[in-house]
């Protein structure tokens, strides 16, 4: 929780564990308003990182987060997780922020500023093609390896307080999400989709 009238913006946050996550979020968030003798309906908004990442903890944080916007009357702002891993880097003009997504593929942000150019699900090939003039940022070890070529930018896994400026300059902008149309961001094909590209590939010679 963050309170901007502060020196020390951020004024409480807990770590929660993975498999216990969705039934500890929403008594956390209770627990820590309480603790500052705050209400959820005085919040200026509810923001949530809502992926590309674990499906679960995706959805779980999501809902949560929809669940209280659409209780408390307060807005929401969704951040993507690229979006705060591209935000690490403020000495380009264009910033790649690449991720893991498992299967051989990678989730690439293409960032000009705040501003989102695009965000795709890329093999390593379509990355290394995809990537032109600007900085290529990884917080993951694998990805480093992977896209050694690019001399990939390595930081620290960008953490939820780190998705505060990227919020208040949306909540100044009056940028909410529509609780009921924002989705998790998992830039993930469908398994059917994998397949039908595997069986249209095995045809070709």
């Amino acid at each position: 929780m963050a309170d901007t009238e502060l020196a020390e913006t951020i004024v409480s946050q807990e770590m929660l564990p993975g498999r216990s996550s969705s039934e500890r979020l929403v008594p956390a968030v209770r627990r820590l308003l309480e603790a500052r003798g705050w209400r959820l309906g005085e919040l200026a908004a509810i923001v949530v990182v809502h992926g590309p990442g674990s499906f679960t903890g995706v959805r779980v944080g999501l809902s949560a987060a929809k669940g209280l916007s659409e209780a408390s009357g307060v807005p929401l702002v969704a951040v993507s997780r690229l979006a705060l891993l591209a935000a690490c880097v403020s000495d380009a003009a264009t910033v790649y922020a690449v991720l893991d997504a498992g299967r051989g593929e990678f989730y690439l942000g293409e960032y000009a500023g705040r501003r989102c150019v695009r965000e795709a699900l890329l093999s390593g090939e379509d990355l290394v093609a995809a990537v032109a003039a600007g900085v290529v940022v990884a917080c993951e070890a694998k990805v480093a390896e992977a896209l050694v070529a690019l001399k990939p930018r390595i930081v620290g896994e960008p953490a939820a307080g780190d998705a505060l400026p990227i919020a208040l300059e949306r909540i100044a902008a009056g940028e909410f999400d529509d609780v009921g149309l924002v989705d998790a961001n998992y830039l993930r094909r469908t398994d059917l989709e994998i397949f039908a590209k595997g069986k249209v590939g095995a045809g070709r010679v």
